[in-house]
């Protein structure tokens, strides 16, 4: 039986897929997901939770290291 010794995966910042900050696109890349989604899920969150998410985006922004 052989395992794949694959290093585990980082949550970064993108500097790629960034509009403002890069959050929503390092967390596509992380989960493999279109970045476009992540963006649309990320406003309907801040819009469901009374702007609770942008509390969340901001503290992500300042925490999560860049790429």
């Amino acid at each position: 039986m052989t395992f794949e010794t694959d290093s585990p995966r980082t949550f970064l910042r993108s500097r790629n897929k960034k509009m403002l900050a890069g959050v929503c696109g390092g967390t596509a890349e992380f989960f493999d997901a279109d970045v476009n989604l992540v963006r649309l899920l990320a406003v309907v969150a801040v819009l469901a939770t009374g702007g609770t998410a942008a509390l969340v985006y901001l503290a992500a922004w300042m925490l999560v290291p860049s790429e």
